[in-house]
């Protein structure tokens, strides 16, 4: 295989990049060694962007405000001749289909690794923005080919980022150290809530702050209350580094039309966290995001950056009150897998339920596009009045594509032409007693507790948001719905609906690996 040369040291980056995705699946499905200890480094760095960045704003807003600095762990494990880098940084944007191989592959050349053996594994926080300015998530190139994804143009941070990334990851291999795995699961069920609700009719909608207002005292719903922390320590019982985890969108300080940068409550707690187990020297912490397709935390489009901080420091509480129950594992080492799962696709809508659907979206547009406050749903979406009507028509026209498109090939007799499987990698590997699962979506939170029940290692993590987001995974009982996580579809070019059982797919590979490794 032959890549063309290029001028651009990104475009080649991601050339380079795209061929080691393509040499992934050549590898061994499973990488497993048992000898001697495991060893484990941790470094952090931050990046502060100015204002006027570019954000993930349907309206293009810019940053607006930067109340701190986003701060990003990377952790470099080694295992005999097995290594394994988790790059956590607490943002969203890095997980950008034309932005993430760049990141990994870049530190894959620094520490001499495969790429499939750097993991990218981000927090999801809104409050970020965007390292190129020309992001693209993954399901937005879909119909695309490797070559055709555009190259990145990093903007000066995202130049920044970069850098520091590369240069904290050559300083790991020095580092490493020999590591005991320690674990414990807190609980935390004040800061989230279950944002999918149903009608006395069965449909589905979006629980905005306005509806959960009528939901009750605080309502908070079916929620994963796992608040899991793990810790390395050294030969002299010290903390080498942690690793956290929790469910829930964190955008408790975020508005999509007036763009803040902060690290949210994920960073918050990361950092208390850091300032507990290690109060005399610096400390990295890593967060991973949980299945938290249908989980938000509070207060979104409506809280601050002092919500922000009251949520981080109540999670890095639940966090500390664990550590008292912390224990070894008794399990040593590291092992690792990528394997592919194939998610099925459903058929398309009909041509009628198209054709509908696309004149009721362009009349929203044109009611939103005019200032109509009463723009609040269509086709199953409803959107929050904290939004402008120029914002919640820009979402509508967001979507109205791929109707155009399904209905083109309804016209034209092309349906059979249309995927009926979604194939994507995910990857496990185990640390001690405790199995990590990344998933390139935003899953339901079902998914994540298929994985738990059904392995068999002390403490299982499911996570997603892991090298790129296809976006929302539903399990099972949540495919065919029409709110927005449930028909995220919609956003996609172009992907079919989902079909039962849908993400449940990915849950059942998962506890194979992790039950293979359990043995």
């Amino acid at each position: 295989m032959r890549c063309a040369r290029s001028n651009n040291p990104a475009a080649a980056l991601l050339a380079g990049a795209f061929l080691w995705v393509a040499m992934a699946s050549s590898l061994p499905a499973a990488e497993t060694v048992r000898n001697p200890q495991l060893h484990a480094a941790a470094l952090e760095f931050a990046v502060t962007p100015g204002t006027g960045g570019h954000t993930s704003s349907k309206v293009d807003a810019r940053v607006q405000t930067v109340a701190g600095p986003l701060k990003t762990t990377v952790t470099l494990l080694q295992h005999a001749d097995l290594r394994l880098c988790l790059i956590t940084p607490h943002m969203n944007s890095p997980k950008g289909a034309n932005i993430s191989p760049l990141l990994r592959r870049s530190v894959a050349d620094a520490l001499k690794l495969p790429l499939a053996h750097v993991l990218l594994m981000v927090s999801h926080n809104h409050t970020d923005f965007n390292l190129v300015s020309n992001h693209l998530e993954a399901y937005a190139t879909l119909a695309m080919k490797p070559e055709d994804i555009p190259a990145p143009q990093l903007v000066p941070a995202g130049e920044d980022f970069l850098k520091q990334l590369v240069a904290t990851a050559k300083q790991l291999p020095a580092r490493l150290q020999p590591v005991t795995v320690w674990w414990a699961e807190g609980s935390e069920g004040r800061i989230s809530y279950n944002r999918k609700g149903r009608r006395a009719d069965g449909t589905s909608y979006l629980i905005r702050e306005e509806d959960r207002d009528l939901l009750g005292v605080d309502f908070n719903g079916d929620i994963d209350r796992q608040a899991p922390i793990v810790v390395l320590k050294n030969a002299h019982g010290e903390a080498v580094t942690a690793i956290t985890q929790f469910t829930s969108h964190p955008c408790s300080c975020f508005h999509p039309e007036r763009p803040i940068v902060f690290g949210d409550w994920p960073q918050v707690a990361c950092d208390h966290v850091a300032a507990h187990l290690s109060p005399s020297k610096p400390m990295a912490v890593s967060f991973l995001q949980g299945c938290a397709g249908d989980v938000n935390s509070k207060g979104m489009f409506r809280g601050d950056v002092e919500l922000s901080k009251k949520y981080g420091r109540m999670l890095a509480d639940s966090y500390i009150a664990a550590l008292a129950k912390l224990q070894p594992s008794k399990r040593d080492g590291l092992e690792y897998a990528v394997e592919r799962v194939r998610i099925p696709l459903a058929p398309l809508p009909s041509e009628e339920t198209l054709q509908a659907e696309i004149a009721e979206m362009q009349d929203f547009i044109r009611r939103a596009n005019a200032g109509d406050e009463n723009t609040l749903l269509c086709v199953g979406q409803n959107f929050p009045r904290e939004l402008t009507p120029r914002y919640r028509g820009q979402l509508i026209a967001t979507v109205l594509p791929w109707s155009l498109w399904a209905l083109e090939l309804r016209q034209s007799g092309k349906v059979g032409t249309v995927a009926k499987f979604l194939e994507v990698e995910i990857q496990v590997f185990r640390l001690g007693d405790v199995g990590i699962v990344g998933m390139p979506f935003e899953p339901f939170q079902g998914i994540g507790r298929q994985i738990r029940a059904g392995s068999k290692l002390p403490l299982t993590i499911p996570c997603g948001y892991a090298n790129l987001s296809y976006g929302y995974l539903t399990d099972g009982p949540n495919t065919g719905d029409g709110e927005y996580q449930s028909a995220h579809y919609r956003y996609s070019k172009f992907r079919p609906p989902y079909a039962k059982p849908a993400g449940d797919v990915v849950a059942i590979k998962a506890v194979e690996i992790l039950n293979r490794f359990a043995r």
